[in-house]
């Protein structure tokens, strides 16, 4: 009987995934959807349509959206939502199938979990850097015939590992002198643990990527000849970050958000010269513009003891929205980019918006996009709640 506990409600799930589509190919033939329910439910769906290309990802997306309907709504049933999502799909002209693979992952707020796979390669779960064998169900249906599913149930645990991928990755090199069989499963499994031993704390955003940037390293001369997708989660305590924008409306609130930002635990991040200024100032901290890091579309950064990333503000925080409204697991290297990785790796963001006018964003010859402060702040906490499953606190100072 195993006697720890399955996760409570305080816990987080970090979720994060990176894909790379078939090279010479300008789509993913893989479709990702996930959701959460006010009730804290959390459900992921991995499809990878058959071929690549734009007929792929009509059939992953397709049946990615209806498992995760199925699944949201009733996942006892399977087998019969299994028979309704074969139906649905079209014909392949060349071999005479509809056919998508699928991963259903179903967790309830306590830490329950229900997978179905049918078709990708089998998840992997790692507790405490150890990889764990989960037993499951086979079923069939009788209607479409050799599509066999597995039904996990178990309970998950705190500082839990499960990742999931589609078979790009472990099929990459399939057919080289290194590794005519692919890399597989347990190539990309004794990977994930010693990555795991080497960074216990690592991201799911930053677990995932590594894992699709290993699997193209097994392909002759990293072209992979099939759509990669690396899907992790990891169940952990909370991580914190502060993002501190715009000088206070008014300036007799400085050095309480100044204040603020020192006592903060957890990753800091000031977006705004005007606003690092103030926290300069008041902690009595060098302020220092990075010139080793200079980019051609956006304002360099600047650096503070104590502050993880200075930018800055309205124009870096338009296109960090715009990276995470086109997050495909990648990014570029530059100060927006920068943030979405330090936003990626955290849970909760707590946002301090200053909501003193900047008259220089009143000027009609600027960008059409640059939006005003408080504008953009909600559309970044809109992104990082319903696209990445972050909980964002904004105050307005």
């Amino acid at each position: 009987m195993n006697d720890v506990p399955v996760i409570p409600r305080l816990l987080f799930v970090d979720l994060g995934y990176s894909q790379r589509h078939k090279h010479g190919e300008d789509i993913c033939g893989d479709a990702f959807k996930f959701q959460k329910s006010e009730g804290g439910r959390v459900i992921a769906v991995l499809s990878d349509g058959l071929g690549s290309g734009v007929k792929a990802n009509i059939l992953a997306s397709m049946t990615a959206t209806m498992a995760l309907k199925f699944a949201s709504e009733n996942a006892d049933h399977i087998l019969h939502a299994a028979d309704i999502m074969m139906d649905a799909l079209p014909i392949c002209q060349v071999r005479k199938i509809s056919y998508a693979t699928f991963t259903i992952v179903n967790i309830d707020p306590r830490g329950q979990a229900r997978i179905i796979e049918m078709g990708n390669p089998p998840f992997l779960l790692f507790r405490f850097g150890e990889e764990i064998q989960v037993p499951f169900q086979q079923l069939e249906s009788e209607k479409w015939q050799n599509r066999k599913m597995r039904v996990y149930d178990f309970s998950l645990e705190a500082a839990d590992r499960l990742i999931f991928f589609s078979d790009g990755i472990s099929q990459a090199g399939m057919g080289s002198h290194a590794y005519p069989l692919g890399w597989r499963k347990r190539g990309c499994a004794e990977f994930i643990y010693h990555r795991l031993i080497d960074r216990p704390a690592i991201s799911s955003h930053e677990l995932s990527e590594e894992v699709i940037n290993q699997a193209l390293r097994k392909e002759p001369n990293g072209v992979n000849k099939d759509d990669m997708t690396c899907v992790s989660l990891f169940f952990r305590f909370p991580r914190k970050m502060l993002l501190f924008t715009g000088p206070p409306y008014n300036e007799k609130s400085d050095k309480a958000c100044a204040d603020f930002v020192a006592n903060f635990e957890g990753d800091k991040v000031i977006s705004g010269g005007t606003t690092a200024e103030i926290v300069s100032r008041i902690l009595g901290r060098k302020l220092k513009m990075d010139l080793h890091n200079m980019c051609s579309d956006l304002p360099p950064m600047s650096t503070m003891e104590g502050i993880n990333l200075i930018t800055e503000g309205v124009f870096t925080l338009t296109k960090t929205a715009q990276y995470l409204e086109n997050y495909d697991g990648t990014h570029p290297d530059d100060p927006a980019g920068k943030l979405v990785d330090i936003m990626l790796r955290n849970d909760i963001i707590e946002i301090l918006a200053g909501t003193r006018v900047n008259e220089a964003h009143q000027d009609p010859r600027l960008p059409q996009d640059l939006e005003l402060r408080r504008t953009i702040v909600r559309r970044l906490a809109n992104i990082l709640e319903k696209n990445f499953l972050k909980k964002v606190n904004i105050k307005y100072v």
